[in-house]
């Protein structure tokens, strides 16, 4: 069973929508931020990343940041750049990035669910990073950014939402700068919506996609207010925490690389010449980048070419999570022959999303690192099949797009 809850969403006004609209996050550090938002006092990255406001503020962590972010909530509502729903309602999100569309629905699932793995998920979390957003939402009193879940399709959700979307004009229509649409309608009509929440009564579970410190800390700051409200119903907006729930058949994984800033002092000769002696097969491929096309195959760049890498039979384990393929990236090369131990937090390493392509590494490795690794892409049944068996992903192990948007909503607590 999945519930999945109607809430009255601070939104913007649709004149404004385009310019609130920004990137998560996340998936920037503080002067990429800044020079997103410059000239534009809409952008939510001034609630998202409130540091850009705080020019004197080193600390991205400082209460003072959270308190920014708080006071920037309540400036683009008292300014009218953001408005709350008069009443709970559910939405559909429809993004589309080179002719692909995801198309999810926008409501708030149960911490309750989150706790009892209803609400399952794939990989460990940060305890500095979980802070950060426990600290951001509690001083907010709101969900500022939703959690990108996804279940396994059902075709009378999937009936439901096309017949909404063919029916009703959405509330935004954006174009974004990347070139990625967003497209909201919003589900006022209440039979609509307990027809949505019935299916998903016989959904058995939600996983989470991307947003694991996001859903932990939600969860957290649930709990908190629990205790300071012991008296609480459980029908509390806190009890409920903002997601995005889209069809496993919508999303597209993209490859999660890796680049390295040294060879653990070896030459390229012998760096080559121990991976396989580890159970590669190694192919030149010279100026020619090469992306690999199935399960166990990588590529590689080092001393200005690039190579195929083939993973042979005998050092494949007969393990979920030993077989995925940054696995045997792991404890195959990166550990045993580049030293490094632990991918979470040796400094020598770095990830780069698919999104960026192959030549991002070819870059990197011109730039300031001395050797590339592109890894095929997970599949979507393979992270579910993980989670139903209440295990986790190697770091670094998925990589989705397009992102969720920031900004279109926020859930009050």
């Amino acid at each position: 069973m999945a519930i999945v809850r109607p809430f009255k969403a601070v939104r913007p006004t649709s004149e404004v929508a385009d310019k609130v609209l920004s990137l998560p996050y996340d998936v920037m550090n503080r002067n990429e931020a800044s020079e997103m938002a410059e000239g534009n006092p809409y952008s939510f990255l001034h609630i998202c990343r409130s540091e850009i406001d705080l020019p004197n503020q080193e600390d991205t962590y400082d209460k003072s940041v959270y308190e920014k972010a708080k006071e920037n909530i309540e400036k683009f509502l008292k300014e009218g750049t953001l408005i709350q729903e008069e009443k709970p309602v559910l939405y559909i999100y429809k993004e589309v990035m080179n002719g692909q569309s995801q198309v999810g629905i926008v409501g708030c699932v149960s911490i309750d669910e989150y706790q009892e793995n209803i609400i399952k998920k794939h990989e460990h979390t940060r305890v500095e990073k979980e802070i950060d957003r426990i600290n951001h939402f509690d001083v907010c009193n709101a969900n500022t950014e939703p959690v990108f879940l996804t279940y396994r399709e059902d075709k009378r959700i999937k009936t439901l939402v096309e017949g909404i979307t063919a029916n009703n004009e959405p509330v935004y229509s954006i174009k974004a700068a990347d070139g990625i649409s967003h497209i909201l309608w919003a589900v006022d009509d209440l039979g609509i919506i307990e027809m949505i929440q019935a299916v998903f009564k016989d959904i058995p579970n939600l996983y989470i996609a991307d947003g694991h410190h996001r859903s932990a800390s939600a969860c957290k700051v649930g709990l908190k207010r629990r205790e300071e409200k012991p008296d609480y119903t459980g029908e509390e907006e806190f009890n409920f925490f903002m997601a995005v729930i889209f069809p496993d058949k919508d999303l597209k994984i993209f490859d999660y690389n890796r680049v390295v800033k040294d060879l653990n002092g070896n030459s390229i000769e012998t760096f080559i010449n121990k991976i396989m002696e580890a159970g590669f097969a190694v192919e030149e491929k010279g100026k020619n980048t090469y992306s690999p096309e199935c399960r166990h195959t990588f590529s590689m760049y080092l001393g200005d070419k690039w190579y195929k890498l083939t993973a042979k039979d005998e050092i494949i384990p007969n393990d979920m999570i030993d077989s995925i393929d940054v696995s045997i990236l792991q404890d195959k090369m990166l550990g045993p022959i580049l030293g490094i131990q632990d991918p979470r937090t040796d400094k020598r390493i770095d990830f780069i999303g698919g999104i960026r392509g192959l030549e991002e590494l070819k870059r990197r490795v011109e730039l300031d690192m001395k050797v590339a690794f592109g890894v095929f892409p997970v599949e979507i049944e393979d992270l579910l099949a993980v989670a139903d068996n209440d295990m986790v992903m190697p770091p670094k192990s998925t990589w989705f797009e397009p992102k969720l948007g920031s900004g279109l909503f926020i859930h009050k607590l």
